[in-house]
């Protein structure tokens, strides 16, 4: 395909690894439709999320503090599509966006850094974190930790931690290798905690009315990562689940179905549920099912954390 007479516009937030992704989607552009250099460019747009590092999420307007700015020049035009690490992605979006394509996922698992393992941490130790989910899993194995607010990109949470102001902190594996850092921490077994839903996954959004730009994008996506992250975000969904509650779910291919594990934690990790199914790619109508009987099955207090 001929490169194009003026650039398309990549969106992407400004940190490091949202750069590095931005170069990640950018490259696979240019090699499936034979572009050259000046084929795409990137541009950075400053979100709320990035901006405001010292309260929680949930306290400044959930996940959508990741994605308006972003959806704002898509929809002005100032760019033709955008990057997101998919698990920052809020589920329920804009009809007027279309998720158009992912990468193929990364390693999901989470890296504790400080500790060999969760049980080597040192009684009482503060774990640094902004996440719910990893929050309740943690204290769920132990009790006895203390979980302290850590927000910012890998090397604002890496310096809060050389300041002493947690003894470990957790991290995404993915985020790790694609800033060429993997050898940073011990990574944490699936079995012991169970990813965020899209965690690893990398996505790319365009107007939905925009139909050759998203045929363009298309021609980068990974299905299997599309169908998993799908049937994990449709999960989400039905739970009604928002960034303050705790999620966890991992959907892998297993032969040609697809198999979704799934979790809803209380805060404190003193209550939990969870669920195992298989399906086909693309039902998510035992998706919804599954997220029901999690809810059915949650003590009160458990439920109360969902709006489904």
């Amino acid at each position: 395909m001929p490169t194009p007479a003026s650039p398309f516009k990549l969106g992407t937030r400004g940190s490091p690894l949202a750069l590095v992704q931005a170069n990640m989607v950018r490259a696979a552009l240019m090699a499936a439709h034979g572009w050259d250099d000046g084929a795409i460019e990137i541009v950075t747009v400053k979100t709320t999320g990035d901006l405001v590092q010292d309260r929680a999420l949930s306290e400044l307007g959930g996940k959508a503090l990741w994605t308006k700015e972003l959806d704002r020049a898509l929809d002005d035009r100032s760019i033709d599509f955008a990057v997101h690490s998919m698990k920052d992605v809020e589920t329920v979006r804009p009809e007027a966006i279309a998720i158009a394509a992912m990468l193929p996922r990364a390693d999901v698992r989470d890296r504790l850094i400080g500790a060999d393992s969760i049980a080597a941490l040192p009684q009482g130790a503060r774990i640094g974190t902004s996440s719910p989910r990893r929050g309740a899993q943690l204290l769920r194995a132990r009790p006895d930790l203390e979980i302290v607010l850590f927000r910012g990109n890998v090397d604002t949470r890496l310096g809060k931690l050389a300041r002493g102001e947690a003894e470990a902190t957790l991290l995404a594996a993915a985020g790790l290798e694609r800033l060429e850092r993997p050898d940073i921490g011990t990574p944490i077994p699936i079995e012991t905690m169970l990813p965020a839903p899209s965690q690893g996954a990398v996505g790319i959004e365009c107007l939905a009315e925009r139909g050759d730009v998203h045929a363009l994008i298309a021609a980068i996506d990974h299905a299997p990562t599309s169908h998993c992250v799908r049937a994990e975000r449709a999960l989400l969904e039905r739970l009604g689940a928002d960034c303050r509650a705790p999620v966890a779910a991992l959907a892998i291919f297993d032969g040609e179905a697809i198999r979704l594990r799934a979790e809803i934690i209380a805060m404190d990790g003193s209550l939990s549920e969870s669920g195992e199914i298989r399906i086909a790619p693309g039902d998510h109508a035992p998706v919804t099912a599954l997220a029901e009987t999690l809810l059915d099955r949650a003590a009160p207090p458990l439920r109360a954390l969902f709006a489904g």
